[in-house]
């Protein structure tokens, strides 16, 4: 057993390091220590731990089953004790050296990332950004581990520990091609509502991370006795879009998205026939930085960009 009382804790900060890097050169780099002080004191933890807590594994470094398990909980006690320490504070963004991970859809790349770019440019130098594409079965264990700082998505049954802000309503319209010849042999034109049987015979190309072929409007459909033919699904939103300009696909996408992009992009917007439940699109982040005055500040700045999403979409309703 341990003897706490002896024991230095600024090791932890030296494990912490090796458990997010996986070598000693990365961990040494993060902490501004050297490689063989790093590997030093990796010789001290594993005499006062008794493991081995990594094995190499070709050039990094491998957690055994128990410094895995150490992983969450220490990063947990010492952001605790640097929030004890360091308490609210003041947050200067023209002198702040931070790196913010936010993890969304494109969507965000799209409609927030430009402007927060030039936000962040003008009052936070030295602020780096990095929007990560979003894995929505693993966005707990993102939080829990600190990859990400805050995440843009659909609202959901969050653990307790996640806080969240609604943002906006996402709701949808239909793209199609410009000069689509079936809708403009129906007399469909741009802004008009695509009749019931038109859209179910048309085929659609689908937004789908996960490679699904259906979505929610299949769900809205299915309740009034329809049903769609999904005939393509891709990763990301700007590649519906660029299948939807060269083919005779159509497809159910955020309104919002479809009117900013639709100028010059060859697509053309339509209403659906029918409504589709508009999912609440939410920020979440561990309600570890609840008060974090650095995070604070960026969650102030995203909210600010996305308000006129709120005022188009009706967003900020939550019924």
């Amino acid at each position: 057993m341990t003897n706490f009382g002896r024991f230095d804790l600024n090791l932890l900060r030296v494990l912490d390091a090796l458990l997010s890097e996986g070598s000693t050169v990365g961990a040494g780099r993060q902490l501004g220590m050297s490689q063989p002080a790093v590997s030093a004191a990796l010789g001290r933890l594993r005499h006062a731990l008794g493991d081995p807590l990594f094995v190499r594994q070709g050039q990094g470094l491998v957690p055994t089953s128990f410094a895995a398990g150490l992983e969450v909980p220490l990063r947990s006690v010492l952001d605790g004790l640097e929030n004890v320490l360091a308490g609210p504070g003041e947050f200067d963004p023209r002198e702040a050296r931070l790196d913010f991970k936010l993890s969304g859809t494109d969507f965000f790349a799209t409609m927030l990332m430009p402007q927060l770019g030039a936000r962040v440019q003008q009052e936070a130098p030295g602020v780096r950004l990095q929007l990560v594409d979003l894995v929505p079965d693993h966005y707990v264990e993102a939080l829990e581990r600190q990859n990400i700082d805050i995440a843009l998505l659909p609202d959901q049954n969050f653990p307790g520990w996640i806080a969240q802000e609604p943002l906006f309503r996402a709701e949808f319209a239909v793209i199609a091609r410009e000069g689509h010849p079936m809708l403009t042999a129906a007399g469909v034109t741009p802004g008009d509502v695509i009749p019931m049987d038109l859209f179910c015979a048309l085929d659609h190309v689908l937004c789908s991370p996960d490679g699904r072929f259906h979505g929610l409007g299949d769900a809205a459909l299915a309740r009034k006795g329809f049903s769609r033919r999904v005939v393509m699904s891709v990763p990301v939103f700007e590649g519906v879009l660029q299948v939807v300009a060269a083919s005779d696909m159509i497809a159910l996408f955020p309104r919002v998205l479809a009117e900013h992009r639709a100028p010059g992009s060859g697509i053309a917007v339509y209403v659906p026939p029918f409504v589709v439940p508009p999912p609440l699109l939410c920020m979440i982040w561990h309600s570890r930085h609840n008060n974090a005055p650095a995070h604070l500040w960026l969650r102030g700045r995203i909210r600010e960009i996305l308000a006129p999403l709120c005022m188009r979409s009706g967003a900020g309703e939550t019924g």
